[in-house]
């Protein structure tokens, strides 16, 4: 925790840095992480100004209060940023349990254990119709183990993929 006070027209007493080192110690466990403080306060006429800057993990947080009294410019700021604070952390966990959920929706994609199956996007296709030769060598050349192609004669999809006891499979619709 760093906090960096600065004064215009009056001078920061020993009560308030106590107020606002402990109101930082809690809007870091709330936080999670460390947190940066910048506080300007001033004094213009009958207005008492406070503004709190805070660089977190995530974000900066700014906000300004103004009020005739110092403390309750003091704890009007805070209570503001300890709100923006929970609503930055409640973003974070609906972000969070968003990626879980989309992993959910495929349940075939599941292990039995924890961690779930990746599904990776392969780019292992021919456009333009080929005979079942010139797919075979496509299919040799490359790393893949799937290939999916066109067949010359009836232009519908098919599939050539490399089996496990090192023969080749080809899949044809009726």
């Amino acid at each position: 925790m760093k906090i960096n006070y600065t004064a215009r027209h009056t001078k920061v007493s020993e009560e308030m840095k106590q107020y606002c080192e402990k109101r930082i110690q809690s809007l870091e466990k709330l936080q999670g992480h460390p947190i940066d403080a910048d506080i300007l306060v001033s004094v213009e006429k009958y207005r008492q100004k406070v503004e709190i800057n805070l660089k977190t993990k995530m974000a900066t947080l700014n906000t300004v209060e103004e009020t005739h009294d110092m403390s309750s410019s003091l704890t009007g700021a805070f209570d503001h940023l300890e709100t923006r604070v929970k609503k930055e952390r409640e973003k974070l966990r609906k972000r969070k349990r968003r990626k879980i959920r989309d992993v959910e929706t495929y349940p075939s994609l599941m292990e039995e254990g924890d961690r779930p199956k990746r599904m990776i996007r392969s780019q292992s296709y021919s456009m333009k119709p080929l005979s079942i030769e010139e797919a075979f060598v496509q299919l040799d050349t490359g790393k893949e183990d799937v290939f999916l192609f066109r067949t010359l004669e009836t232009e519908s999809w098919a599939v050539l993929y490399r089996r496990k006891d090192g023969n080749y499979g080809l899949i044809e619709p009726k």
